[in-house]
């Protein structure tokens, strides 16, 4: 971490306290700076990010001055910086026509990485994961403005920056988690601190993962994408891009975490129904939860097995005559990186499956709720007897051949000119007639 001059430097003060001071003096300042210069919604974007992070000191100097406290009082702490990333991310929807909304979208959908103080016993790697999530938006300022306005560019620089910069105090002062004193200081009272109501918290508890991008629908759905897999029928949640270059869990099999592991998701993420249609929960088999969970490459196959409510399956180091078979999965999410023969979904519920590419086929049979998300190219896609299945297709990957058969509710989302994804339905319905020679199918539209 870079070292900067601290102006804000005061005696008794924690180092890890002075240290987080001297990185809101360097590099926040520089990026509020930044977002001076280019002024609009970003700037006003800017201020509230500016004070989440200050809310985030003060929780920083609680910490440094009191003893671990419970998951409920922790929320209680938390609850100011958790409203304050909500509101970035609000104004954010609330001005979609802004022509600025790149901007807003790389902060909106990295912010959240506050909630490193949550994680254990990685919370760098987490806020690396939310800047990549940034760099999806950010590369398309610069490909905007790269040519044309440095002013935009050096506005890149300075938010990622932030980022790097915070990645860097954490790995030195808090490396496997928030620091908090080892006794309580006679001249602060924590109880006094701590002394909220905690039953309308909205704290908690389940694994961050990597998620699929949004895309607009009707107004009162378009951020609601992906049903909280662990929440049941009547939650969901509003998800983040995943980048080209996100390199989350290095671990292939994911072993077991060691201690307790948060989530940032209290942290400004807004829960809508994906519908106004209720569906029923969906049941996980007894055999499911019975057999042991399965992440291993078997030969040229790599077995993804059992794997329940696991949202950070990650498989890297692939080989082109390499497959990928999942199988009897609920509730996880899984994702492929490089290039590898062929990919099949089997028998999973609520699974989603995040890939770079396919040289041969992805196939879907016997499952329901799957969303699937196409980063570089695929030729062909075959979904069978499934029920709920999204794709969404990449730039690269928009001549796929999708083939269906005894299977609804498939939505095809298709990048726009501006990059947001377009919902186009598959046909479920065809009429068939006789023309005097031959049997001619074609696709109805569905009524009622």
């Amino acid at each position: 971490m870079q070292t900067y001059a601290n102006p804000m430097h005061h005696g008794g003060v924690s180092p890890f306290v002075e240290a987080f001071d001297a990185f809101l003096s360097g590099p926040v300042e520089q990026y509020c700076s930044q977002s001076q210069e280019i002024g609009g919604d970003a700037q006003k974007h800017a201020e509230m990010v500016k004070a989440a992070l200050n809310l985030q000191r003060q929780l920083l100097v609680t910490a440094s001055r009191c003893q671990k406290p419970s998951d409920n009082e922790l929320a209680v702490l938390l609850q100011p910086i958790s409203s304050k990333v909500q509101e970035v991310q609000e104004f954010r929807e609330n001005n979609r026509g802004s022509k600025q909304f790149n901007h807003l979208s790389a902060i909106s959908e990295s912010l959240p990485a506050l909630g490193w103080v949550t994680m254990s016993p990685k919370p760098g790697l987490f806020v690396k994961e939310m800047k990549d999530a940034a760099i999806f938006y950010t590369n398309r300022v610069l490909k905007d403005f790269k040519d044309t306005d440095k002013k935009q560019v050096e506005w890149v620089k300075s938010y990622l920056n932030i980022w790097s910069e915070l990645q860097a105090y954490i790995k030195e002062y808090h490396p496997t988690g928030l620091t908090w004193s080892k006794t309580v200081r006679t001249n602060i009272k924590c109880t006094l601190i701590l002394k909220r109501s905690v039953a309308s918290s909205p704290w908690q508890r389940f694994t961050p993962r990597f998620t699929l991008p949004k895309y607009p629908v009707d107004p009162t759905a378009r951020t609601a994408l992906f049903a909280e897999i662990n929440q049941g029928a009547n939650i969901t949640k509003v998800l983040r891009h995943v980048s080209d270059d996100q390199k989350p869990n290095k671990n292939p099999v994911l072993k077991a975490q060691a201690g307790p592991m948060h989530s940032a998701a209290a942290f400004g993420t807004t829960l809508k129904p994906v519908s106004s249609r209720a569906t029923a929960p969906q049941k996980i088999s007894k055999e499911m939860t019975k057999l042991p969970p399965v992440l291993e490459l078997d030969g040229k196959k790599w077995r993804v097995e059992n794997q329940v409510d696991t949202q950070e399956l990650v498989i890297s180091n692939t080989e082109l005559k390499q497959v990928v078979y999942m199988f009897k999965c609920h509730g996880s999410t899984l994702q492929i990186k490089g290039k590898i023969n062929s990919i099949t979904l089997d028998n999973c519920t609520k699974v989603g499956l995040v890939f770079d590419d396919v040289v041969g086929i992805v196939d879907v049979i016997n499952c329901k709720d799957t969303k699937i998300q196409v980063m570089g190219k695929v030729p062909t896609i075959s979904i069978n007897k499934t029920d709920g299945c999204h794709i969404y297709l990449s730039k690269d990957s928009t001549q796929c051949e999708i083939i269906s058969a005894k299977s609804s509710e498939m939505n095809i989302l298709v990048p726009d000119a501006h990059g947001e994804f377009v919902e186009i339905p598959v046909p479920e319905q065809f009429k068939t007639v006789w023309n005097g020679k031959k049997l001619v199918t074609t696709a109805t539209e569905m009524t009622g």
